[in-house]
C-alpha cells in the first residue's frame, strides 16, 4: 500500500477514536440523587429513599426561635419533624412563613408550631380560610394559638389565648387526665404527667360547635397561677375540633396539644405517637397511617433509580 494512503487511513482511525472517547467523557456518571437520563427525559425529580409517593401531604408552619435553650425550638421542629414525617410515609413541605394558596393547593393538613401564629395579614387569613373551607386540617402546638384576636383563631382550632395576658403555668408539671378514652387519637393512653412544660388557663373557646376535650390538666401551683387565682383549676390541654366555616364546601378538623414549651416533650414516648395519630386524624386519614407505615426496601445501589 502506498505510504501516503496508509498515513491517511491511520489519521482517519485516530480521529474517529478521539471523537468516540470525547463523546464518552461528555456523559457524566449519575451521582446519588441525580436523575437518570430516562428521568430527565420525563422531567421527573429523583425519588426520596423511603418516601411514600402516595402519602398524606403535610405542610409544617414553623417560626424563628423565641426562647432559651431547649424551649420553643420551632426551627429544630421543622428540621426534625420534616424527617420524622417523611420516614412515616408523608410528603412534607414547610417554611418559616405563612403558606400561600399555591403552596396549600394539594396539602391535607398544616402542622403549626410557631409563636403567636394568630398574628396574620389579611392575605394570610384569606389563604388559610380558603384551605379550611375546602376541609383542610389544622394541627396546633403550644403558643401557636396565641395572638391579638383569640375569638378569630378559636374559630379555626377551637380555642385560643390572648397575647400579652398572664395566663400560664411556667416550667411546671402538667398532669393529664384523659377525658375521651375512646377517641382513636388517645388509643392506649392512660393518665400521665409531663414533668416539666407549660399549661395555659385563660382561654377563649369556640361555642358553636364546641371542642371535644381529649385531656385536661390541673393547673400547677406556680406563683403566677396562685396570684391570678387559677392554681388548681382544671383546664382542657388536648382537644379536637370539627366544624365547617361559613361558605365552606367540606367540614374541617383541628387537633390541638397545648404543650411544647419544652422541646423535649415532643419526644416523650406517650406524646409522640399521640401527635402522629392527631396529625393523621386532622388530615382525615386512617388514624394510624403514619405509625403503621413501613418504607419499601432500599435498593442496594443507594443512588438514583
Amino acid at each position: 500500500m502506498p505510504v501516503n494512503i496508509r498515513n491517511q487511513l491511520v489519521a482517519g482511525l485516530l480521529a474517529l477514536s478521539s471523537g468516540w472517547v470525547s463523546g464518552q467523557q461528555q456523559q457524566p456518571i449519575p451521582s446519588e440523587g441525580t436523575p437518570t437520563p430516562t428521568a430527565r427525559a420525563r422531567g421527573a425529580a429523583p425519588s426520596i429513599p423511603g418516601q411514600n409517593p402516595n402519602g398524606m401531604r403535610i405542610y409544617i408552619r414553623a417560626g424563628l426561635k423565641t426562647h432559651g435553650p431547649g424551649k420553643h425550638d420551632y426551627p429544630q421542629f421543622l428540621a426534625d419533624w420534616s424527617k420524622i414525617l417523611t420516614e412515616q410515609g408523608a410528603i412534607v413541605d414547610g417554611s418559616f412563613h405563612s403558606p400561600s394558596a399555591a403552596e396549600l393547593e394539594k396539602v391535607d393538613v398544616i402542622v403549626m408550631y410557631k409563636g403567636d401564629a394568630g398574628y396574620m395579614t389579611d392575605r394570610e387569613k384569606a389563604d388559610l380560610e380558603a384551605f379550611v373551607r375546602r376541609g383542610g386540617g389544622l394541627v396546633s402546638f403550644h403558643d401557636t394559638l396565641c395572638g391579638p384576636d383569640p375569638e378569630y383563631f378559636a374559630k379555626l382550632v377551637g380555642g385560643a389565648k390572648k397575647h400579652g395576658e398572664t395566663n400560664f403555668t411556667l416550667e411546671a408539671e402538667v398532669p393529664y387526665t384523659i377525658v375521651d378514652r375512646n377517641h382513636p387519637i388517645m388509643q392506649g393512653v392512660s393518665d400521665f404527667t409531663l414533668k416539666q412544660d407549660e399549661a395555659f388557663y385563660s382561654m377563649t373557646w369556640a361555642e358553636n360547635p364546641k371542642i371535644n376535650v381529649l385531656a385536661t390538666a390541673v393547673m400547677a401551683r406556680t406563683p403566677i397561677a396562685i396570684r391570678t387565682g387559677h392554681a388548681g383549676e382544671v383546664v382542657p390541654q388536648i382537644w379536637t375540633y370539627e366544624h365547617t366555616l361559613p361558605g365552606g364546601t367540606a367540614p374541617a378538623r383541628a387537633f390541638v396539644w397545648m404543650q411544647g414549651h419544652e422541646y423535649a416533650s415532643f419526644a416523650d414516648p406517650v406524646i409522640k405517637p399521640m401527635l402522629l395519630r392527631g396529625i393523621a386524624w386532622a388530615a382525615k386519614k386512617p388514624v394510624n397511617e403514619l405509625l403503621d407505615y413501613k418504607p419499601p426496601a432500599r435498593s442496594g445501589r443507594g443512588g438514583a433509580r
